[in-house]
Formats: structure tokens, C-alpha cells, sequence
């Protein structure tokens, strides 16, 4: 059915259907959330937000005065980042369509591009890649496909259609969903929602519980293990704090309230900060460490109407052992570090259950050590560095882990040698004592060359190499520097003794190292070795052009 207009009616049945949208895939929704932090609510957040928005909601048939309670509604009860941005998209919608009875699919074109428009200034720091990316690219991308003659449902067909694409680039945007191999939580709670509305003009109706006008009671405290925080664990996520700021008249209270100023003075004790005026009152979501200070600050203007404050330390460590629960547990688990897409798929291939990213600079720290050992299930677990410098690292997140789980830390000195230290594990034996004494073997008479560029000049036992000249780095040591990296790496294996007894080599190219450069080093290496058996795969890493292990 071609629908032509919205009323305030319509609008009340296609929001409560995008609220079952959610509430039915609400748990899946917490799942994803790894950005700002990992605290598994935006699922929650966004659905009590919308639900206190429909408890508010007046039942008119007039659209803009519908939405304006609408509006009200979900700023009063917005939870999380991800529920006040979700509260200023429909803020926006609202204030474009303020005036109208009915409106067609060219008016929400322009409210939905206002709402993503005040959405954004809303946020201090607006970050691509979120709710607020999708928002916008949905559309902006159809916006000119859009008239007065277009169906509404062929308009939220369009809209979600787009949204899905974007948040299926999410993780190109943002590292820390790459990383976590998830796309972001709130812009897919949002396409949720906007889905649903999609559904209801589709004569899809939703199963859900019905909002019943009623005043708005406090949020169930939320279902934690209180003894995942104790006196030993460590605080660096901060707390969570909402509040709504009632602006005071009366004597002793600053009257030169100004939203921009007020920001600024609370972003220098938090982050993840959005603050929004609608009127005399103030709604804030802010991660501090220090909430005495944002308390104190709120207060020179006016007083609290509601306020919220929660350890995100708690929420985090439970989030993981949830997650530990959900996997069966294994007798054996292995961490490594690494940099680089092809070497880090290549460690996956070979059983690795974590691989973290180290980054260019391969400097893993013990918190992402620690971190990686809490979302594996396994009675044993094996830790892999990258290079000599995370080895430290690696055994300080061992002796500060308070779990259960016996742990191990290999010594590897590159990603070469955790690659040969995984492939000789035996992952169908149940003996993991045998499975580790295995890992270590691969680790014998491991050799690696690794080729770089010197960032500065070097002098050293009659050697001289000049900054920006190619430098081979033989198990650590720099053995030789030339103006070309072919011939660097074929001297700096000349000049590794390990080099006569072995039986083949495994390169790995760099970032930066063009995939024709492959076939170049591969004829070089079987003119200087004829002997050695070449095998050349795209490691992806960005310190070393190329790095290379001599297997025995």
C-alpha cells in the first residue's frame, strides 16, 4: 500500500513499532557496543529513551504537536551517549515538521536532515563512523531523489536502505570497531528503529508491549556482579553521569547561563561529553573520573531534576565475563600481538584466539594484555609478543591477573616467531602441557631479518649508515645498511650464518612495499639462494618493509 501523508496518529503506530524493532534485538545491540566504551547498554539506552519519548507522547492527529511531546519525552529520559544523540535526531525532526498537520515524504526528507543536522550540534566532538555518520550519509545520498510526488514508504525504504550500507562501513571508519570485527552499536540501533517504522507502513506490525501514558519511574538498577569491582581492579574507565540541569532563577545562582561556555568548562573533566538546552533545563552525558567536579560546576547555575551516576569499570568487567560465559571453555588459548591485516589473518588461520593490534609502533601495553586475557575461556593460555619490548608487558598483565586460568609467555622477539611457534602446535591434542612444549620448539633456532629505513644515522663496529638508507636488522642486531632494499635483504642474509642450514624462507611485505616489488626480491633470493625455497605473502606490517624467517 502506497501511503501519501503522516499524521500524528500513523506516526504514534510507526514509532511504537520502531520500539519493538529494537526491544526485540536489544540484547544483540549491547553485544556490539565497543565504542566510546565498551559497556554493553546502547541496545538499552536507545529503547528506554524512545519508551519514555511514547509514555510523553500526546495522542493528536496533528504530526508537529505529536512529535513536539515526542521530543520532550525522549530528551527527559535519555540515556547514554547514544539516547540523547537518538533524542536531538528526533529534536531536529520535530523543529522541521513544528508547524504541520500531515506532512508527506519531501517534509521528512528535510526533517530527518534537519535531525541529523542538530544532532551533530549537539555532540562536542562529533566522531565518523556512529549513529550520527549514518544519519546523515542516509539522507543525504537520496535527498535528491525525493519529491513531493514519492510514496512515504518508498522514502523510509530508501532512507533505511542507505543507512544499512553506511553502517556497513562502520568498521573502515573506526579502528576500534575494525578491531573488534563489530559495526556501531548506536547507528545500528538507530536503522533498528527506523526500520521498524519502515515495517509498520509495510503491514509488518511488531509484537511488543504497548507504552501506556504514565509518569516516568526510575530505570531497574541493572543486573551486575558487584564483586567483578573490588579493592585490586583496576579504574580506567571512568563513570557514566546524566542529569538533567533545571536552571535556577532565585539569588545565588549564575544567571549568564551559556550552553557553549558550560561545555567548555565541563570537557575539562570528561570526554564522551554531549549537552543540549531545551529551555531552562540542561541534559548532560559526560565520562569523568571526576564527577565531584562536573557536580560543582552544574550547580553554580541550577539544581538537578534527575541524575545518574554508574562505575563503567563494573559495567565493563561484566560485559567480559558475559562474554567468557557465552564461549564453551577450551583447555588451551593463545594471545599474540601483532601489526599488519595479512599477518594478524595469517595468526587466526593458525588457531590464535586473540590477536591484538600493536599497532606501527608494536608497543602493546599490559591493560590490552590484560584485557585479551579476560575475553578468552580457557584453562591455559598462551601469550605471544610481537617484538622484545612487549615481552615486559606481556608478563606484567600475567602477574597482575587475578583469574584462574594458568598463563604462559612465550618469548617471541617478532611476529615471525609466534607464526612458527603456532604452526607447530598440535590443536587436536588434548595434553596442553605437550601443546606448549610444542610451541616452544617452533621458537628453536628461530631466526628473523627483518628490512627498515633508518630514521637516523647510525655508526657502530666500523659500520656507517646514513639516515634514510634501507637497514637489515638480523634477530635485533643491524648487520648492514644499502641505498637499495633488495640488496640489503639479500646481504643481510649473506651475513646471517643461519643461513647455510636453512631450508626455505617465509617474507612477509610491508604496507608500503608494492605488491609488484614481490616477484623483484623473489628472483633476487633464488639468484643469491638457489638452495632455499621462497615463499613471499602480503604481511601487512608498517615498521618493516619486509621481514623475514629462516625456516629450518
Amino acid at each position: 500500500m502506497s501511503i501519501a501523508r503522516v499524521d500524528g496518529f500513523l506516526m504514534a503506530r510507526m514509532l511504537q513499532n520502531g520500539l519493538n524493532h529494537i526491544r526485540s534485538h536489544e540484547a544483540e545491540i549491547n553485544k556490539l557496543n565497543v565504542f566510546p566504551v565498551a559497556d554493553g547498554d546502547t541496545g538499552t539506552n536507545m529503547r528506554l529513551t524512545l519508551e519514555n519519548g511514547l509514555k510523553y507522547a500526546d495522542k493528536t492527529p496533528e504530526i508537529g504537536r505529536y512529535l513536539c511531546s515526542v521530543s520532550n519525552g525522549m530528551l527527559l529520559g535519555a540515556r547514554g551517549n547514544s539516547g540523547v544523540i537518538l533524542s536531538q535526531l528526533f529534536k531536529g525532526v520535530y523543529q522541521e515538521l513544528s508547524r504541520a498537520d500531515t506532512v508527506c515524504a519531501a517534509d521528512l526528507r528535510n526533517g530527518f536532515i534537519r535531525g541529523y543536522r542538530v544532532a551533530y550540534q549537539s555532540v562536542i566532538r562529533p566522531v565518523e563512523g556512529t549513529i550520527l555518520t549514518v544519519a546523515r550519509e542516509g539522507v543525504e545520498n537520496i535527498r535528491r531523489q525525493i519529491g513531493r510526488s514519492t510514496s512515504v514508504d518508498t522514502f523510509f525504504s530508501m532512507y533505511v536502505a542507505e543507512m544499512r550500507k553506511t553502517l556497513s562501513y562502520t568498521p573502515e571508519m573506526l579502528d576500534v570497531l575494525k578491531s573488534a570485527g563489530v559495526v556501531d552499536s548506536g547507528a545500528a540501533g538507530y536503522v533498528l528503529i527506523v526500520e521498524g517504522m519502515l515495517k509498520f507502513l509495510r503491514g509488518e506490525i511488531l509484537d511488543g508491549k504497548e507504552v501506556s501514558p504514565a509518569p516516568v519511574t526510575a530505570a531497574p538498577a541493572p543486573d551486575l556482579d558487584l564483586n567483578s569491582f573490588n579493592e585490586t581492579s583496576a579504574f580506567e574507565d571512568g563513570y557514566c553521569m546524566e542529569f538533567l540541569l533545571q536552571l535556577m532563577k532565585q539569588p545565588g545562582y549564575l544567571q549568564n547561563f551559556r550552553i557553549d561556555d558550560f561545555t567548555a568548562a565541563l570537557s575539562l573533566y570528561g570526554e564522551s561529553l554531549v549537552a543540549v538546552q531545551d529551555g531552562k533545563r540542561v541534559k548532560v552525558h559526560i565520562h569523568t573520573k571526576t564527577p565531584a567536579k562536573i557536580i560543582s560546576c552544574a550547580q553554580q547555575y541550577g539544581e538537578f531534576v534527575t541524575f545518574k551516576l554508574e562505575n563503567m569499570q563494573i559495567q565493563h568487567n561484566e560485559r567480559i565475563r558475559k562474554l567468557q560465559e557465552e564461549k564453551p571453555r577450551k583447555p588451551l588459548a593463545v594471545i599474540a600481538s601483532a601489526d599488519g591485516e595479512g599477518i594478524t589473518q595469517l595468526l587466526y588461520d593458525l588457531g590464535c584466539d586473540v590477536v591484538i593490534d600493536g599497532g606501527p609502533t608494536m608497543n602493546t601495553s599490559t591493560e590490552e594484555f590484560l584485557e585479551a586475557i579476560g575475553s578468552v575461556n580457557a584453562d591455559h593460555i598462551v601469550i605471544m609478543p610481537d617484538n622484545k619490548n612487549t615481552i615486559g608487558a606481556a608478563k606484567q598483565a600475567k602477574l597482575m591477573y587475578d583469574g584462574q586460568s594458568a598463563v604462559t609467555v612465550l618469548r617471541t622477539g617478532s611476529m615471525v616467531e609466534a607464526y612458527f611457534a603456532l604452526a607447530m602446535d598440535v590443536r587436536d591434542s588434548k595434553d596442553t602441557d605437550f601443546r606448549v612444549s610444542q610451541m616452544k620448539a617452533g621458537l628453536e633456532d628461530t631466526h628473523t631479518l627483518a628490512a627498515a629505513t633508518a630514521s637516523k644515522a647510525y655508526s657502530s663496529g666500523g659500520l656507517e649508515i646514513n639516515a634514510g638508507e634501507c637497514i637489515a636488522i638480523a634477530d635485533g642486531e643491524i648487520v648492514c645498511g644499502s641505498r637499495d632494499l633488495t640488496d640489503v635483504v639479500i646481504e643481510g642474509l649473506r651475513r646471517m650464518p643461519e643461513t647455510a642450514n636453512a631450508s626455505g624462507l617465509l617474507v612477509f611485505r610491508g604496507a608500503d612495499v608494492p605488491e609488484e616489488d614481490e616477484d623483484t626480491l623473489a628472483d633476487a633470493l633464488s639468484g643469491a639462494f638457489p638452495d632455499l625455497e621462497v615463499s613471499i605473502v602480503n604481511g601487512g606490517q608498517h615498521l618493516y618493509h619486509w621481514l623475514i624467517g629462516l625456516m629450518n
